[in-house]
């Protein structure tokens, strides 16, 4: 799988298809769009393995001299779609993301390797080792620097595609910000960038909303604030209490997360600025 950006241009589609045509490349799946606002063009392009004379390594060597001649610079991957994606997740005390996540890989609907679970309590340890995965429990009552670095630890061990931080309830530092950038994976419980913060459902419910929402993005040292990946909403009303809302919410998140992770290990996000364009 090919993903690629680049100043926009003509020719860019026939430089990478003829490349892959030379190569005996199987192109199985692509998709294109171009920015106008920053005149950016975005491609993801799925070619069959069994087509290619040589290995993912020899088809990236190949391909950086295409990206160099087209401008993309580091803005381009080639990756294995036939490697097992490995995920870890962080959570606290609510579970509802965790059940959900942990279902959808036991039924085999998300085909992804979750290698660890560690959660800042230890609520979620039973549920979690019931489907034969590994819980770990950091503290963050005392030092929440000491506390960070053993979750850091635990969780570069497994060199993961996605770090999920589901319900996490923890502003992660700077450093693992950048250290894990595009691939830390937050989803906040409002349809951002409304309700900010702590306890945005009692915000919306005071300022009486008719929609709640959950927003899934990737992590930065911005508060809330990196490139989103997927967003979705529910109706409420005004016989809903703060309750009925939340309940609401969750099933939403829920659903927000799964999808944007999925899109995430499946190559299909590609970054650009604090923006992203799905493909």
């Amino acid at each position: 799988m090919i993903t690629f950006g680049c100043p926009d241009r003509t020719g860019i589609v026939a430089r990478i298809s003829s490349f892959l045509a030379e190569v005996g490349g199987w192109i199985v799946e692509a998709a294109y769009h171009t920015d106008p606002d920053t005149n950016w063009f975005f491609t993801r392009q799925v070619v069959r393995a069994d087509s290619l004379p040589f290995d993912v390594e020899e088809l990236r060597a190949r391909f950086a001299g295409v990206a160099r001649s087209l401008g993309a610079e580091s803005d381009w991957r080639v990756d294995d779609t036939g490697e097992r994606r490995r995920i870890v997740v962080l959570v606290s005390k609510e579970g509802h993301c965790l059940y959900d996540l942990l279902g959808r890989v036991a039924s085999g609907e998300l085909d992804v390797d979750v290698r660890a679970v560690i959660g800042n309590h230890d609520v979620l340890a039973d549920i979690t080792r019931a489907h034969g995965i590994p819980f770990h429990h950091v503290s963050f009552t005392e030092d929440k620097a000491a506390a960070f670095a053993e979750v850091a630890k635990l969780v570069d061990e497994h060199d993961p595609h996605a770090v999920v931080l589901a319900r996490f309830m923890q502003i992660l530092p700077p450093e693992l910000c950048e250290a894990w950038a595009g691939r830390a994976i937050n989803i906040h419980h409002s349809f951002l960038p409304s309700f900010i913060g702590a306890r945005p459902y009692h915000q919306a419910y005071q300022r009486g909303v008719k929609l709640v929402g959950a927003t899934c993005h990737y992590v930065t040292a911005d508060l809330d604030a990196g490139p989103i990946i997927e967003q979705d909403v529910i109706r409420v009303d005004h016989g809903d209490s703060v309750a009925d809302m939340v309940r609401k919410g969750r099933d939403i998140e829920k659903v927000t997360l799964a999808r944007g992770l999925r899109w995430h290990l499946e190559g299909r996000v590609l970054v650009h600025g604090n923006r992203t364009v799905v493909l």
